[in-house]
């Protein structure tokens, strides 16, 4: 499910009940006009949840993660059963952890765990909540709440709603304990349960980069490409994998029309490119 898929589920009710001025906000955020967004928002004489939480989101595209978790918390706590004010806490609290002090990132990085935790809790099935919480654990330390065998558990819950997340999850944990063959033989049949994701094969020309087996992870892109020709999240993936392999102009020149082109929410953020753009060296 589609981050924006996940935002209009969420903000439905509001829509349904009448409030233009949320509609108009969430118009602007589906343009990626975020400042536009918050400043309707901010115009509001009264904020419900659904404008917290829209708020929240702008606040997480722009790369402000202080002001997200602040607003997101007051949509949870006006709305303390809903499982994506959760999902979204959980993310931006993580956001903060990666870009912290040594000092701050542990709490930080718990938040982040305790809210993923939640949102899996309020909604069982939602595999955004449950993939989230999942690449927690396989990364953080199990003095924060990490571990391998709540990854393997979590990983299992995924593959009973979607055997193609299911594999996905397995390669992971098999790369992170370096039985690559294995990886590798989850990662294809992700892809051969789901061919027309083209979130599997990016998935798979990343590990094939990471093997060193660069011309079979072209491949992979190439193959995407004929599926989804100009994914914009697909383009970002190609160019950062083109910079991990030493073609930092053809990276540029993507990342350029990247910054240039018509983007929605639910494409990366264009703050993204930019990081990659500065790595490329331009």
């Amino acid at each position: 499910m589609t981050k924006g898929l996940l935002l209009a589920i969420g903000l439905a009710g509001a829509l349904a009940a009448g409030s233009p001025e949320l509609e108009r906000a969430l118009n602007l955020y589906n343009l990626t006009a975020f400042d536009q967004s918050l400043r309707v928002l901010a115009s509001m004489p009264a904020k419900d949840a659904a404008a917290y939480d829209l708020m929240g989101r702008d606040y997480y595209m722009q790369g402000d993660y202080k002001r997200s978790t602040e607003a997101l918390e007051k949509a949870l706590a006006a709305e303390p059963g809903v499982a994506t004010h959760a999902l979204w806490l959980g993310r931006a609290y993580g956001r903060r952890a990666e870009s912290s002090s040594v000092f701050t990132a542990p709490g930080l990085a718990s938040k982040a765990r305790q809210y993923l935790e939640r949102a899996v809790e309020l909604d069982p099935r939602d595999l955004d909540a449950l993939s989230d919480l999942f690449d927690y654990y396989v990364e953080a330390p199990g003095f924060l709440g990490g571990g391998m065998e709540k990854a393997r558990r979590t990983a299992e819950r995924m593959e009973r709603i979607s055997p193609a997340e299911g594999y996905l999850a397995q390669a992971k944990l098999a790369e992170k304990r370096n039985e690559y063959s294995r990886a590798e033989a989850h990662l294809r049949k992700a892809v051969e349960i789901a061919p027309q994701q083209i979130g599997k094969l990016i998935e798979l020309a990343r590990f094939l980069v990471r093997q060193g087996r660069v011309q079979e992870a072209d491949q992979s892109l190439a193959r995407a490409e004929r599926i989804a020709p100009g994914n914009f999240t697909l383009m970002l993936a190609k160019a950062e994998l083109f910079i991990k392999t030493g073609r930092k102009p053809q990276a540029r020149e993507i990342l350029q029309r990247y910054l240039s082109a018509q983007l929605t929410a639910d494409d990366p953020p264009r703050s993204e490119a930019l990081r990659l753009l500065r790595q490329a060296g331009s």
